[in-house]
């Protein structure tokens, strides 16, 4: 019945299947009669890197572990976030699927983009800047807030002006992996949601007051643009593992997880998921934690995997306090944290030293191996404290309390103590920081809401966790610079280090 349920709502898109995740959702709720399973989630996440262009291996890792798990006879699959073509095909990073043994099926078209969810976003956010032109042109708007966005490196686009005659009005380009309409489809479970999210994103202001998409668009004309974007692309290993696709990459400049509704459904099909959340746990797993589970009702992890290279783990002293925190933090919030160190060509014969240096840690015992030349395989035989804690782990309602409530700034101390080690009074003000945030809180006043009632959304630097990493732990500060609201997807983001939101000025 459940693989029947699947083909029901599956359709083929190349050479992908795309499942309608919603529509699968909905009939669950609506026949609770009907079979299915509550898998638990477990977090994929990663040290720090040392250079914000340079992965950990993270999808290498989720790849290898979930065939390591269907070869011991657990159903386990894993659900990854689209790749960004900017970054993977612009050679900035290797590709987004795995590499190796620990690959999945067309891989190419993953890190191209061709599942779809992409271009089809680029151009509904697109779509929605040429709507608020109009509205200028119609008198409706003086000012235009929501930006333009590409999949690809560009830097032309990083200032641009539109000539209206009278007045030339300014517009921004980011990257799609960090528009609003992206974090919209991350965190929505049904179209109606869609369609109300981008009905409340701010499109400009007239007269200094800030005017809603709804109040001049119909929703269908966007709605009808992301009918597959919504929709997970369903792949598999090389080994024949279940592998879902769906949106949310960036984790450092926007949310950084694969889609709610991508990793609901897969719960109600298999008993072990891995989530695999963006950049360092200072970055992705911190956004699951706090935005995803606390504040979108996304499942807390029964356990989670901390990738980290050798390199990264080991060689730079001034930076080596990192790992060990990360693995802490989670273990402090209740999810049994793994150590996983992805080996390198040539670095087998430092396997022994790394588990007396992991042991000296207090770590768990380190899982170990060339996950990229053996796959799985490798990892068969060390996991099994990682199956037994996860079967162990029920996980009743650890997600704790919403941080909902606070304030924007505490609820910023508060990732800056929990995420970066950083207490409260050494979070710096920058000058226009106040006044940035209190513009941010006037907007949103002024369509009805409350901006202590967004989820904080930290964009910072991938590389970094702090002003700088390479300070003593008593003098490492964070600085709050400026405040951005989303109002359809219900987030504030607030800068703390230098990131580009813009398409990248480089290829590298």
């Amino acid at each position: 019945m459940a693989d029947e349920l699947f083909e029901k709502f599956s359709s083929q898109y190349g050479v992908f299947k795309k499942i309608d995740a919603f529509g699968y959702l909905k009939h669950l709720a609506d026949n609770p009669e009907t079979e299915r399973k509550r898998g638990k989630v477990v977090l994929v996440t990663a040290d720090t890197p040392l250079k914000a262009s340079r992965g950990e291996g993270k999808t290498t890792t989720t790849i290898a572990l979930i065939d390591a798990l269907r070869k011991r006879g657990i159903d386990a699959a894993a659900v990854l976030r689209q790749p960004s073509m900017g970054i993977t095909s612009a050679g900035s990073k290797g590709g987004a699927s795995g590499g190796g043994k620990a690959s999945l099926n067309n891989p190419e078209f993953i890190d191209w983009g061709l599942c779809g969810e992409m271009a089809s976003i680029e151009a509904a956010q697109n779509l929605l800047v040429s709507f608020a032109e109009k509205a200028v042109d119609d008198g409706l708007l003086d000012e235009i807030l929501v930006p333009r966005v590409s999949e690809v490196p560009s830097r032309a686009l990083r200032s641009i002006a539109v000539d209206y005659g009278k007045s030339n009005i300014a517009e921004r380009m980011v990257l799609t992996p960090t528009c609003e309409l992206m974090q919209i489809v991350v965190l929505s479970r049904s179209m109606d949601e869609i369609a109300d999210r981008v009905g409340a994103m701010t499109a400009g202001t007239k007269d200094g007051k800030p005017v809603l998409f709804g109040s001049f668009i119909d929703m269908w004309r966007i709605t009808n643009i992301l009918a597959t974007a919504v929709q997970p692309a369903y792949t598999e290993t090389v080994e024949g593992s279940p592998v879902y696709i769906h949106a949310g990459p960036f984790a450092n400049v926007s949310i950084g997880i694969p889609g709610l509704a991508a990793v609901e459904m897969a719960c109600a099909r298999h008993d072990i998921v891995i989530v695999e959340a963006g950049y360092g746990a200072d970055a992705g797993a911190q956004k699951w934690l706090d935005v995803a589970s606390r504040e979108y009702g996304a499942q807390w992890p029964s356990a989670a995997i901390v990738v980290t290279r050798a390199s990264t783990w080991r060689d730079d002293p001034a930076l080596s306090w990192r790992y060990p925190f990360h693995v802490a933090r989670l273990e402090e919030v209740g999810i049994p944290a793994f150590p996983l160190i992805n080996l390198w060509d040539g670095e087998d014969d430092q396997i022994d030293s790394l588990r007396s240096f992991a042991a000296e840690a207090g770590f768990r015992r380190p899982i170990i191996g060339n996950l990229f030349r053996d796959g799985g395989e490798v990892l068969v035989s060390q996991i099994d404290e990682f199956v037994e804690a996860v079967a162990g782990n029920e996980n009743e309602v650890r997600a704790q309390a919403s941080n909902k409530g606070l304030s924007v700034v505490d609820t910023v101390r508060k990732i800056a103590k929990t995420a970066y080690g950083v207490p409260a009074e050494r979070v710096i003000f920058k000058d226009g920081f106040e006044q940035s945030l209190a513009q941010a809180a006037e907007l949103v006043s002024a369509v009805g809401g409350n901006i202590d009632d967004l989820a904080v959304v930290a964009v910072k630097s991938p590389a970094t966790m702090t002003d700088n990493d390479s300070l003593p732990e008593e003098e490492r500060t964070v600085t709050l610079k400026k405040v951005e609201v989303r109002t359809g997807a219900g987030l504030v983001h607030v800068n703390l280090t230098t990131s580009l939101t813009t398409p990248m000025p480089k290829i590298v």
